[in-house]
């Protein structure tokens, strides 16, 4: 399928927070069907950040902190379970296969993945890949549909932020 994408400038934190708050809203209603979205960027960019307003829409009350170490985060939410991945520490991808990483991309879940490039074939595909590139104290996000689910996200997402 060829790519649909979305750019959004956001050189402030609001804007970016934004389009966060408006993907969720969009995943949400997209259940029970299982999304899987890969964040991508250097670090620092702002990944957990997009993240942790994602999860926030999505009704986690609390801190959303960095998986870094454990290597993934779950949230049982209402309706949905949230699964924040971050591979940046991961030593070697096959230790993916030895946590049971296959449970987790299922129906009524959504998978956020920072670093997937450290996972491998472990890893379910994308419905979604997110860019997040910073460039004089602004950050570009770049979302790309790589399912046809994935395009009927944007195509909603697009919609509901007047693009």
């Amino acid at each position: 399928m060829s790519d649909h994408t979305l750019i959004y400038d956001t050189p402030e934190l609001e804007e970016t927070q934004s389009v966060a708050v408006k993907l969720a809203q969009v995943c949400e209603k997209a259940l029970p069907a299982g999304i899987v979205i890969y964040l991508k960027g250097d670090l620092g960019a702002g990944k957990t950040t997009f993240s942790r307003y994602f999860i926030q829409q999505l009704g986690h009350q609390g801190k959303v902190k960095s998986p870094t170490y454990t290597l993934v985060e779950p949230y049982e939410l209402d309706g949905v379970t949230v699964f924040h991945f971050d591979l940046y520490r991961l030593a070697d991808p096959e230790e993916l296969e030895f946590m049971g990483i296959r449970d987790y991309f299922a129906e009524s879940t959504i998978c956020l993945v920072e670093w997937p490039q450290k996972g491998a074939e472990y890893l379910a595909a994308a419905d979604l890949v997110i860019s997040i590139n910073v460039h004089d104290n602004s950050r570009k996000i770049m979302i790309a549909a790589k399912t046809p689910k994935g395009a009927g996200v944007l195509t909603q997402l697009s919609t509901s932020m007047g693009t």
